[in-house]
């Protein structure tokens, strides 16, 4: 018997009234006022409803959900969604984009001490920082951390569990912050949130309904941002020991025809071997590649666990041959030529595309034409019945997996929907959807759409080399949004995701606040400067002190080390790196 995706008997509460007392915070489903819990505030401790609704709350506002709970040194902290927006579906459920959140607090009991009091004002600062995370989606009638061909491939009834029992733990950004709920068995509070994005019909930005030949069609694209090594662009690089990396996402290409439902699966992820880009107020730092005895280790513990979950593995590295990025490349290369189970290309795309030529990336489409058409694409008909799976994966990077990546997979991506499209029999054999301008364009957009919220989220700014998605070449005015993004991306990396990184290393649980630990910011050697010396010194002196001491000058994380000091942490034997110089203001620093 086949399964049917579509089919669940689970529903979170979609609509909740927060009643706020002196001493307790009630949060009730508004459909069904008998369901719902307390948290004391004096403890953070949940509990069942006192069926007593005699006492008045001093305020009562309508939320919509409730994120998790967090523990801090001053007590409890309570994550509530504050306003959403509807935008799309998915597999027919309404798809969720969390506008606003808020942390409540809990913390009347505790005293701290200065020191105590110190920290938890800088805490504080990074649940701010969580509180605005950008690209956060849910649904409260289904799961949307499962792509299309996992869902099919799970044991009947599975649908019918808690939405928060159904996930993949990989894609689950408030996981670490929803045990509490899980433990006082909250299933219908429980909400799992995806970071990524959720482009589709009916979103009045991203429209994907394509009229190819009056047929109707509907493209989503889904990308889903793993949690195992979240972090921003430049505090979270390449590898940990586990094998485990920075910006990893697995994008879905969905296509609806008919009832018949198509799945395209590609991921991305950066170069999975030890290394760091530190900041250091230089335009492009050094990269820094580690030299470890676990290298190898590494690099076979990530591509195993990619080839369990999506089968034969297809290794494309997007970056340059030359500089600090050909050394490791050809390390990446080097690392590659051990894994006989998995085929690496390596195709440098600034020399063949560069910002102009992208029809050169057909040398790269003729090197893995036959991967991509033996991989397939999963497609079940209208009956549910399946009539092909996807058998195997791109992993495609650059040097931030942003850029250079989308652009790369957005032609993969069209490449298979021709064939798919051709299969369905909305194109015949010799057509493709470029023959279609208008349709073509809405697919583009689709691509250039979630590449922006995908670099976003890494990165702060827009997506670079937008262009060459939507127009196949750069215009002048890409140019000067690329220069833009590029100086705001250039901001944000030195003097503002120290904190970033903090608060997703709070949110995910790398770093747990301890109130019989020291304080992380008296053994944190790295903290940036405080003042400057000499400020009325000539402008030489202070280059010269920028040179010698730009990192400190930029924006650190101050809650968990380098991947370096990790390691020493561990007891692990390793080179640790010397002080990296000051980088030349030269190359191309853009994924």
């Amino acid at each position: 018997m086949e399964i049917q995706p579509h089919s669940s008997n689970f529903k979170l509460w979609s609509e909740l009234e927060l009643h706020e007392f002196e001493d307790k915070f009630v949060i009730k489903a508004v459909e069904s006022p008998d369901q719902g819990f307390s948290i004391r505030r004096s403890d953070g401790n949940v509990e069942s409803i006192n069926s007593d609704t005699s006492a008045n709350p001093l305020k009562v506002s309508t939320i919509y959900g409730v994120a998790g709970t967090i523990r801090l040194l001053a007590g409890t902290y309570v994550l509530v969604i504050t306003s959403r927006k509807e935008v799309g579906s998915y597999l027919g459920f309404p798809v969720f984009h969390a506008l606003s959140m808020k942390f409540l607090s809990c913390n009347e009991s505790l005293r701290l001490s200065n020191c105590q009091k110190r920290d938890e004002t800088y805490f504080r600062t990074l649940l701010k920082v969580v509180e605005s995370t950008p690209g956060l989606y849910f649904s409260y009638e289904t799961d949307i951390t499962l792509n299309l061909q996992r869902r099919f491939k799970l044991a009947e009834g599975w649908m019918s569990k808690p939405i928060w029992k159904q996930v993949d733990p990989r894609f689950v950004w408030n996981r670490n912050i929803l045990e509490e709920l899980i433990e006082n068995k909250l299933d219908g509070f429980i909400i799992p949130l995806l970071q990524g994005n959720i482009l589709k019909l009916f979103n009045a930005y991203f429209t994907g309904q394509l009229k190819l030949k009056n047929s109707p069609a509907t493209i989503t694209l889904i990308s889903r941002r793993c949690t195992r090594r979240l972090g921003t662009r430049m505090w979270r690089r390449g590898a940990n020991l586990e094998g485990d990396v920075a910006n990893f996402i697995e994008t879905e290409q969905l296509l609806e025809f008919e009832g018949s439902m198509s799945s395209f699966l590609q991921i991305r992820g950066s170069i999975p071997l030890l290394w760091e880009q530190i900041v250091d107020l230089s335009y492009k730092p050094r990269l820094n590649i580690i030299d470890h005895e676990q290298t190898s280790k590494v690099v076979e513990r990530h591509f195993h666990d990619i080839i369990e979950r999506y089968g034969e593995t297809v290794a494309v590295d997007l970056t340059d041959k030359h500089g600090d990025e050909g050394q490791l490349s050809m390390a990446y290369a080097t690392e590659m030529e051990k894994l006989p189970n998995v085929r690496y290309i390596s195709f440098d795309f600034h020399h063949y595309c560069g910002n102009s030529n992208l029809d050169n990336i057909q040398v790269l489409y003729d090197q893995v034409s036959e991967d991509l058409q033996k991989e397939g694409y999963f497609l079940v008909d209208a009956e549910g019945k399946i009539q092909s799976e996807q058998k195997g994966i791109i992993r495609s990077n650059c040097i931030d997996c942003l850029d250079r990546t989308n652009v790369t997979q957005s032609f993969l991506a069209q490449k298979s929907l021709n064939s798919q499209l051709q299969r369905l029999g909305v194109l015949s054999p010799t057509e493709c959807i470029s023959m279609f301008s208008e349709d073509f364009a809405i697919f583009k957009t689709l691509w250039v759409e979630q590449g922006d919220e995908i670099s976003l989220e890494y990165s702060g700014t827009h997506a670079l080399k937008r262009d060459l998605v939507r127009y196949g070449k750069q215009t002048m005015a890409g140019l000067i949004k690329d220069g833009i993004s590029a100086i705001s991306r250039y901001y944000l990396n030195n003097f503002q995701d120290g904190v970033r990184q903090d608060a997703m290393d709070l949110m995910s649980g790398r770093y747990t606040v301890n109130r019989n630990s020291p304080s992380p910011f008296l053994l944190n050697g790295f903290d940036t400067f405080s003042y400057l010396p000499g400020l009325k010194r000539a402008p030489a002196g202070m280059m010269a002190l920028v040179k010698v001491n730009g990192r400190q000058f930029c924006s650190r994380p101050r809650l968990c080390g380098l991947l370096t000091d990790q390691m020493n942490e561990v007891g692990l034997s390793m080179a640790v790196p010397p002080m990296l110089e000051l980088a030349r203001l030269e190359g191309r620093q853009d994924g």
